[in-house]
């Protein structure tokens, strides 16, 4: 990994970090539906004019059924998810839960493809789930009504990345690109039918309102997954993956600049346990990112 990777994977940590900053601005504002499809909508025009640009096509006439696959399980119901905790949830414990979701991917592919988790991803999952109980006892204590479903709705969200991690190991192999691209077009169009179910704005976005929703779907969608692809073809996408041991800092810090969120003993605490289970859960541990570093130095 040389400079400009190392450069690039914190860049991509603070811009997630920072969507759930984006999201807990704008979701109280104007409602989960049209922030969410506002996100998606952005980021599919942004990726659209990218791909003009590069001259990639979708195939979306072949390809349809798993742009919508992928666009329901790792954008729509997801994003949506959490923007509903966003209304009670702070932007903290929001990205930190989201660390759950290699944990998830790990279970769910056990069940898929019936092997059994080992012994490391078990105490893995154990870890992960001492964490949340952390966080979740001491927030839905301090959290107005509805803060405990509020976290259950930002734990399925993470199970729905899941499932879409799963899924994508499991589908025929598609470009990275692509599969962004159609997945924001498939996840604009689910998310047309939530506008006219789930509550939207009776007042005018303020000026910050309407800017949390551009960076949410340009910065932290369209040029995250930029970053994103070109991360996983320059280090891999095992060494990529160090991006989720990254986002919950960079969340714990935005929400505590800007939105003056406390950090308790409980959130940290509940941070280190989730971060050590996704690592024991994924293989990644201090020593093997310290060793991942070296192999790619070595080459350079």
């Amino acid at each position: 990994m040389n400079n400009a990777s190392l450069l690039r994977l914190l860049v991509l940590s603070a811009i997630w970090g920072a969507s759930f900053l984006f999201m807990r601005v704008g979701a109280p504002a104007i409602g989960p539906a049209a922030l969410i499809f506002l996100r998606v909508a952005l980021a599919a025009a942004f990726l659209w004019c990218v791909a003009l640009g590069l001259r990639k096509t979708l195939a979306a006439g072949v390809r349809w059924r798993h742009y919508l696959v992928l666009g329901m399980f790792n954008s729509a119901l997801p994003f949506l998810l959490f923007a509903h905790a966003a209304e009670t949830v702070s932007a903290s414990l929001l990205s930190i839960l989201n660390a759950t979701a290699p944990i998830w991917a790990a279970v769910i592919g056990a069940v898929w493809w019936r092997k059994p988790l080992s012994s490391r991803q078990s105490i893995g999952l154990s870890c992960g789930v001492a964490g949340v109980a952390v966080l979740g006892g001491i927030e839905v204590a301090q959290l107005p009504p509805g803060g405990g479903p509020a976290i259950a709705a930002a734990l399925l969200a993470a199970f729905s990345y899941g499932v879409a991690t799963t899924y994508t190991r499991a589908a025929s192999a598609v470009d990275p690109f692509a599969n962004a691209h159609g997945s924001m077009w498939a996840a604009t169009l689910l998310l047309v039918p939530t506008l006219f179910v789930l509550p939207l704005p009776a007042a005018t976005p303020t000026t910050g309102v309407i800017a949390a929703v551009i960076a949410l779907g340009v910065l932290c969608s369209g040029v995250a997954y930029l970053l994103y692809f070109r991360l996983i073809a320059d280090i891999g996408a095992t060494a990529a993956l160090t991006v989720t041991f990254l986002i919950p800092a960079f969340g714990v810090l935005w929400g505590h600049l800007f939105l003056g969120e406390a950090v308790g003993w409980h959130t940290l605490l509940g941070a280190t346990l989730v971060l050590a289970g996704t690592g024991l859960t994924t293989g990644f541990s201090p020593a093997s990112v310290l060793a991942l570093w070296r192999a790619r130095h070595a080459h350079f």
